[in-house]
C-alpha cells in the first residue's frame, strides 16, 4: 500500500525535477526565438546604419535573427517607450542615439529616466560630427559661413533628427560661439532630413560621417569642418573646428544598445560578450567608413554610467 502511495509522489518529483532542469536550461540557452532590434531613428541615418551594421553579425553570432524595427518620433520616446513597455528578457532592445538618450531629457520633459529606466548594454560606436552645407550655398569654409550668416541675419536654417538630438544642441552651440542666428528645422532622423539638404529645402546640417560621404565626395554636398581633434583620413582636406577658428567646438555622439529595466545580468553578459567579440573583427572595423575612430563595446560596469556623464564631446 505504501508503494502505490509513494509511486504517485515519485512521479511528481520526477516530473517536477525535469520542469526545473527544462526551465533552466531554456534560461542557459538564451537567445530561443527571434530579438526585436528597435531603433529610434528613421532610415538612412547613423543610428540606423550603427543598428544594421551590428545586426547581421549578431544574428549569427547568438543563432538567433535580430531584426531591425525603424520606430522615429518625439526625439528617440516612441522607440524608448517600446522598449520600456517590453519584458525585460532580452527579446526587445533599444538602438538609442546619445541625443536623445541624454540631451534630449536634459532639456526636455520625458516620461522615462534616461539612467534609472534602461539597462545599458554595450556601446556600439561613438563619432564625430561632420558640419556640411548645400552645394549652393556660396560659402567654402566655416569662417565663410559665419560671415554669411552675419551678413544675411536669419537667412539660414539647418536640419537635425530631432529636438534636442546632438545636431540640434552643438548647431545651437556653434550659434552662440559665433554670435549668428540659423533657424532649426527638426526631423524624425538624419535619413529625412539629409534628403531634404540634398533637394536645397535646408541649408545646412551637423551629424556623423557616414550617411555624409557618398554625398561630399560627389560634390552634392560641401564639408566645412570636423568636431574632433584630428581631420578625418577619409576628408583629409576638411579642417577640424579647432583650425577653423572655434577651439571648443568639440562634439562627439555614441550609439548604444539598451534593454528594459531589469535584464538578467546573464543575458547583459551574453550579448555584451557576443558585440564585443564582433567588434574584433577586422571586417567590422573596417566598415563603415567614415566612423574614423574604432568601434568599441564597454562592458556594463563602466557602460552603466556613461549616459549621465556625456554632454558635447564628454562635458555636461
Amino acid at each position: 500500500m505504501k508503494h502505490k502511495l509513494l509511486k504517485p509522489a515519485l512521479l511528481t518529483l520526477a516530473a517536477s525535477t525535469i520542469a526545473i532542469t527544462n526551465a533552466t536550461a531554456q534560461e542557459a540557452a538564451y537567445p530561443q526565438r527571434p530579438i526585436s532590434l528597435i531603433v529610434s531613428a528613421a532610415p538612412g541615418g547613423t543610428t540606423d546604419l550603427a543598428a544594421r551594421m551590428i545586426a547581421d553579425p549578431l544574428s549569427k553570432e547568438l543563432g538567433q535573427p535580430v531584426v531591425v524595427e525603424n520606430k522615429p518620433g518625439a526625439s528617440g520616446g516612441i522607440a524608448a517607450q517600446q522598449v520600456l513597455r517590453a519584458k525585460p528578457d532580452g527579446y526587445t532592445l533599444l538602438l538609442q542615439y546619445s541625443g536623445y538618450q541624454v540631451i534630449t531629457p536634459s532639456i526636455e520633459k520625458v516620461s522615462w529616466d534616461p539612467v534609472k529606466d534602461f539597462t545599458p548594454i554595450a556601446n556600439v560606436l561613438s563619432a564625430p560630427q561632420l558640419l556640411v552645407v548645400k552645394k549652393d550655398l556660396p560659402v567654402n569654409s566655416l569662417k565663410e559661413l559665419v560671415q554669411y550668416a552675419k551678413d544675411n541675419p536669419g537667412k539660414l536654417n539647418y536640419a537635425s533628427s530631432g529636438t534636442g538630438a546632438l545636431q540640434h544642441v552643438a548647431t545651437e552651440q556653434l550659434n552662440q560661439m559665433a554670435g549668428i542666428k540659423t533657424t532649426h528645422v527638426p526631423y524624425k532622423g538624419t535619413g529625412p532630413a539629409l534628403t531634404d539638404l540634398l533637394a536645397g529645402v535646408v541649408d545646412l546640417t551637423i551629424t556623423t560621417p557616414p550617411p555624409l560621404l557618398p554625398h561630399v565626395k560627389s560634390g552634392a554636398l560641401k564639408a566645412l569642418a570636423v568636431t574632433s581633434k584630428e581631420p578625418l583620413p577619409s576628408l583629409p582636406n576638411v579642417p577640424t573646428a579647432a583650425a577653423a577658428g572655434y577651439p571648443d567646438w568639440l562634439v562627439s555622439s555614441w550609439f548604444a544598445m539598451y534593454g528594459p529595466k531589469g535584464v538578467p545580468s546573464d543575458v547583459v553578459q551574453r550579448l555584451n560578450a557576443a558585440i564585443e567579440k564582433i567588434m574584433q573583427r577586422r571586417s567590422i572595423k573596417r566598415k563603415p567608413k567614415g566612423w574614423e575612430q574604432p568601434l568599441n563595446t564597454w562592458v556594463r560596469s563602466n557602460w552603466a554610467n556613461i549616459p549621465a556623464k556625456s554632454w558635447l564631446g564628454g562635458k555636461r
